[in-house]
C-alpha cells in the first residue's frame, strides 16, 4: 500500500519543498529614497481591515532630514466618488537594508514591516510586501498598468510564496 502512494507521497514532498514561502522573503537590493519620494498608485492589494471599502487608494512618500519619511495615504470611501480617508504616519529605515526595509508606524508606539519586494529600475512600480506573506501591494507611478507588466509582477510574487488566490486589483480612476 504505501508503495502504490509513493509517487503522491514524493511529488507533495517536491511541491512543499518548493513553496517559497517557507524562505525568507527577500527584498530589492537598495533604494534610494529621493527616487522613492512622490506620489504612488495602489494597483492592487491583499484585502485588509483598515483599507475595507477604499477605492483610489494612493500613497505618498517624502523624505525628511531626520530619520524618517513621511508616509501619506488616501484612498476614496465605497466609491471613486466617495469621502476621501486619510492618514499619516513615518516610516523608519531599517539599519544595514540598504533602505528596503522600512518599518512604518502610524499609531506609535505599532509599527509594521514596509519591505520593498520589486522595483522598477526607473521607479515606475514597486512591490511592498511583509515577511509573513500576508500584507502585499502593488503600486505604480501611474493609476494603470498594463496587463502585461501586472503579469509579470505578479509571476514575481508567486515564486515569493505569496497566495495570489487573495489579491484584489484597486479601482482607480482612469488618467
Amino acid at each position: 500500500m504505501l508503495l502504490q502512494r509513493l509517487p503522491f507521497i514524493l511529488v507533495a514532498a517536491l511541491l512543499f519543498a518548493g513553496c517559497s514561502s517557507n524562505q525568507p522573503l527577500e527584498t530589492v537590493d537598495s533604494v534610494d529614497l529621493q527616487r522613492y519620494e512622490g506620489t504612488w498608485y495602489e494597483i492592487a492589494s491583499f484585502p485588509q481591515r483598515f483599507q475595507k471599502g477604499c477605492h483610489c487608494t494612493t500613497a505618498t512618500y517624502t523624505a525628511t532630514e531626520e530619520d524618517f519619511v513621511v508616509v501619506e495615504n488616501r484612498c476614496r470611501k465605497d466609491s471613486i466618488n466617495g469621502e476621501e480617508s486619510y492618514i499619516k504616519g513615518k516610516a523608519y529605515i531599517v539599519e544595514n537594508t540598504n533602505n528596503a526595509k522600512l518599518e512604518v508606524e502610524f499609531f506609535w508606539p505599532f509599527k509594521g514591516d514596509y519591505w520593498i519586494i520589486d522595483l522598477d529600475k526607473d521607479y515606475q512600480y514597486a512591490v511592498v510586501g511583509h515577511p509573513n506573506r500576508e500584507y502585499l501591494w502593488i503600486l505604480s507611478r501611474t493609476p494603470q498598468m498594463s496587463d502585461s507588466l501586472y503579469s509579470e509582477i505578479t509571476k514575481r510574487i508567486a515564486d515569493k510564496g505569496f497566495d495570489l488566490s487573495i489579491l484584489q486589483k484597486t479601482v482607480q480612476i482612469a488618467s
